[in-house]
């Protein structure tokens, strides 16, 4: 999977990463501490150069861009979960990747017009690491702030252990978590690293070119993480030069969001699979995506800091490691599922049922209709995972079905 690219193999990230493996131990980087730099360098890497231009003019868009429908219908998840709670005075969302803060804003404009009892009690606080994005995010939000609305930006590390009464809850987060990558030779489990074709390469002489090599387990988590998924790829019946992802970065995410929760939930939105589908026999390249200039395609060491790299979310893994810190699975669904349970349908319905007869207007319908439509597409958007977790719920308050699972399947 070595690639290059004239212009990215000359860029400042390109040699500061070859410089990083040239100097360690083995002239190597874990795949993890690759992407990590690929994407969060906070100078260079892509969240911090590219924060402004996703959607429509950038690599790739989220169900926020599609319009307010996406954020309005989880506010009224979240209306709910603050009933359930029995409408404490104090109540939190915590956003942990808010992208340009459209999410944000819907959410925040839409309780403004329907339930201003609850925005009274909210506090909203967001968690992003990149500074571009936070900038963005702030410029987006500021009226919203500047009418009294109890908006702020923390780390997560930075919010205090069981203090958070609310939901924690994110859409596109986790599948942009560093991963490892390994693989099977011999029948034995391997860990690819990232190294340079030539060693550190003069950005003035010839282009870096990355490549892979393999090798032993950088930790012990590796062999821990199939363990408790349950899955055994060392069987026989996988073959070798099977590869895959593991990311252990969302476990430690997800311990990190128990141990803040006090009392209320977790929604992880995202697109993946259970871990019997994730390394499903047939899926023997993995499932690692990058993303350019609204295309896709599986070289990450091309156009090095300029290009969106994923993998797909082992839903399995953050259900049992939510178990193993604190927290009870209450379900797991698709997102057209969820969303038509929080309403969509009936928006659909109350579009096609317009009156409209002016060009302007009905250009507009049509075009939120599409909206809609998109964010259940089984093939896209609806496609995606919704995973509700929760913690410290009375037994009274655990009975209460929540309305965005009224029709899943779990």
């Amino acid at each position: 999977m070595a690639g290059l690219d004239e212009q990215d193999s000359h860029s400042t990230l390109g040699n500061l990463i070859a410089r990083r493996i040239a100097e360690s131990s083995q002239q190597r980087l874990t795949f993890a501490d690759y992407m990590e730099l690929a994407l969060y360098h906070p100078e260079h890497g892509y969240y911090a150069t590219n924060a402004t231009v996703i959607g429509a003019s950038g690599d790739f868009f989220t169900s926020p861009h599609l319009g307010a429908d996406f954020g309005e219908l989880l506010a009224e998840q979240f209306v709910q979960m603050w009933d359930i709670l029995q409408r404490p005075a104090h109540f939190t969302l915590v956003e942990m990747g808010a992208g340009q803060g459209l999410l944000a804003g819907d959410i925040l404009r839409y309780l403004q017009r329907q339930y201003p009892e609850f925005l009274r009690s909210l506090e909203y606080i967001i968690v992003e690491r990149a500074a571009a994005l936070i900038a963005e995010q702030q410029r987006q939000l500021k009226a919203l702030a500047d009418s009294g609305i109890r908006l702020h930006w923390r780390s997560l590390e930075a919010i205090p252990p069981h203090s958070i009464t609310g939901c924690f809850f994110s859409n596109e987060l986790v599948d942009a978590f560093p991963v490892h990558q390994v693989t099977l030779m011999s029948g034995q489990l391997q860990e690819l690293y990232v190294t340079t074709l030539h060693g550190e390469t003069d950005r003035e002489k010839e282009p870096i070119q990355f490549d892979e090599v393999s090798g032993s387990l950088s930790t012990p988590g590796l062999v821990n993480y199939f363990e408790l998924v349950g899955i055994d790829l060392a069987a026989r019946s996988y073959p070798d030069g099977y590869r895959s992802e593991v990311n252990l970065a969302a476990l430690d995410w997800m311990h990190l969001v128990a141990d803040r929760l006090q009392r209320g939930y977790v929604l992880t939105i995202d697109y993946g699979y259970t871990s019997a589908c994730y390394y499903s026999l047939t899926r023997t390249e993995g499932t690692l995506q990058c993303y350019y200039q609204h295309t896709h395609h599986s070289n990450p060491y091309i156009h090095v800091g300029r290009q969106d790299i994923t993998a797909h979310v082992d839903f399995t893994a953050l259900e049992r490691q939510g178990e193993i810190s604190g927290l009870s699975t209450i379900g797991l669904t698709q997102q057209s599922l969820f969303l038509m349970a929080l309403g969509l349908g009936d928006r659909i319905v109350a579009l096609s049922q317009t009156t409209a007869s002016d060009t302007l207007t009905i250009q507009a319908i049509l075009q939120q209709r599409n909206a809609l439509h998109l964010l259940i597409n089984p093939m896209g958007l609806g496609g995606f995972g919704v995973l509700v977790q929760s913690k410290g719920l009375t037994s009274s308050e655990s009975v209460y079905r929540l309305k965005g699972l009224s029709g899943s399947l779990g």
